[in-house]
């Protein structure tokens, strides 16, 4: 495994253990985080402010079912879901795009998707990265 995906595993990690010290430690001081269509976050603290959104309580459950490079690029794909504090369950499937600097985490494009039901079941072929 590339030590960019390495990385990458390591991020999603401290999401799924609320880790912010683990995140941080991922990324660059200059990070921006782009979650199209609801926030555009610039700078370290900007980004540990998200980690854990008031919207939601306890820690995610996060599955990657695949992860693809190219070059300095890291593509995951997966599903999970989240408690609000509403106390309904969000699902959704992700698709979260790294760019690296070095070997450090300089941007984050993440996309995600509501799903009307809970998680699918996991496919033979998938692999779940930690938790």
């Amino acid at each position: 495994m590339s030590s960019h995906k390495t990385v990458v595993e390591r991020y999603f990690d401290g999401f799924r253990r609320s880790d912010h010290q683990q995140i941080l430690a991922c990324l660059t001081e200059d990070v921006v985080w782009d979650l199209p269509g609801f926030k555009h976050l610039e700078g370290m603290d900007a980004f540990d402010s998200e980690i854990e959104n008031q919207s939601f309580t306890g820690r995610p459950t996060l599955h990657v079912d695949r992860m693809v490079q190219e070059d300095d690029v890291v593509v995951a794909i997966g599903t999970g879901a989240s408690a609000q504090t509403s106390g309904t369950v969000f699902n959704f499937g992700f698709c979260d795009v790294f760019t690296f600097a070095g070997e450090r985490i300089r941007r984050v494009e993440s996309y995600v998707v509501p799903l009307t039901s809970p998680e699918p079941s996991r496919s033979a072929g998938a692999s779940e990265v930690g938790n």
